[in-house]
């Protein structure tokens, strides 16, 4: 009577996960390679005499497994090595703390100008700074010199008025003459309070709530320039 020994194998995949301890996934290895040795000896002892298994067989299942080993050593690896990668970002952005960050993230009003950081494409003899809610909805649209020198918002509407203080999505319009020749997100500075470490990354937490991935950010200044 013939014994199926391949589940062994399967087990030792699906009884380890990457996020496991290195202590408890090489107990977990262990315990699978004894049972899978059981239950090879038990397929020996229990083989067709007039028929009996193969010995490159036996070869093929303890390679198999072998390989299976392996490879869950691996994966464990890789993770200890993101781990690590992360805890070294981390340690990189404590030095962002504190600075201010350039990116094109949502802009959170509360009332004071806003440093924004215009860009307008080569060849525009105008720029319009066009400024939405976070529903998509127009608030104003505001001539800005063609210059990439620092401007400062004042976060008025259409009519000039004082905006309510919240979030407001950016861009800018490039101009020549009436035709718009470009447009794209209008990157501003806000402080930078928190780094957090994610699955996805390092994302930066600026003044106001507003979160940012950090390979988003294209310029850090010292606060207050």
């Amino acid at each position: 009577m013939d014994i199926i020994t391949t589940a062994a194998p399967k087990s030792s995949v699906t009884g380890v996960t990457a996020g496991s301890s290195g202590s408890g996934q090489s107990a977990k290895i262990t315990s699978d390679f004894d049972t899978f040795l059981r239950m090879l000896t038990v397929q020996m002892q229990n083989q067709d005499p007039l028929n009996p298994i193969d010995s490159a067989d036996y070869a093929v299942q303890l390679a198999t497994f072998s390989g299976v080993e392996q490879q869950v050593r691996t994966n464990q690896l890789l993770a200890d090595m993101q781990s690590r990668f992360q805890q070294m970002g981390m340690t990189e952005m404590a030095g962002w703390i504190g600075k201010e960050a350039r990116s094109a993230a949502p802009v959170r009003y509360d009332g004071l100008p806003v440093t924004l950081s215009p860009n307008p494409a080569q060849g525009a003899t105008g720029a319009v700074l066009v400024v939405r809610d976070m529903q998509g909805g127009l608030v104003a649209r505001e001539a800005i010199p063609v210059s990439s020198q620092p401007y400062s918002w004042l976060g008025a509407d259409a009519a000039g008025n004082p905006l309510p203080k919240g979030l407001y999505s950016l861009s800018v319009e490039s101009m020549n003459g009436e035709v718009v020749i470009s447009a794209g997100p209008m990157e501003h500075y806000a402080r930078v309070i928190e780094a957090r470490s994610t699955s996805a990354g390092v994302r930066l937490v600026l003044e106001g709530g507003v979160e940012v991935e950090a390979d988003q950010v294209t310029a850090l200044r010292a606060a207050g320039v």
